[in-house]
């Protein structure tokens, strides 16, 4: 699950501070226009998400919304041939091909095909998209 927050160090204070939830990484993502900290529930993350460019999908949805859900993510076995199958049934792709991620290769699923919710798909590790996007 993923919240765009304003103030990435003023979010920290309450996942980390006040509900005691470890900090994996915090990472710039440049080429996505956000800083993101990733923090473990269980098998689970909660990724929060900070837009450094206000040009970008992230900063608009902030700016439109406020603060809150933005994501969730799923993770697959072969993200390419999953893309495929879905493309085939007719949900609507933001990306038709795995793109680098901060921790794997990723696509999102349009809101309007996801019931309103943005879905992330990552391809777990040591799939096929792995050795393409060379990590």
């Amino acid at each position: 699950m993923a919240v765009v927050v304003r103030d990435l160090e003023a979010a920290l204070g309450f996942y980390r501070d006040r509900l005691g939830l470890p900090v994996e990484l915090v990472l710039p993502i440049e080429s996505d226009g956000v800083t993101i900290a990733f923090l473990p529930v269980g098998e689970s993350k909660v990724e929060l998400v900070q837009p450094t460019d206000p040009s970008t999908g992230v900063a608009r949805f902030l700016e439109t919304r406020g603060e809150g859900f933005h994501h969730v993510c799923y993770e697959v076995t072969n993200l390419a041939e999953t893309l495929d199958r879905l493309a085939g049934q007719g949900i609507e792709l933001i990306d038709v091909v795995p793109r680098k991620g901060a921790e794997g290769p990723v696509a999102f699923i349009h809101p309007r095909s996801g019931h309103g919710v943005l879905v992330e798909l990552i391809e777990a590790p040591g799939g096929p998209a792995w050795s393409t996007l060379k990590y």
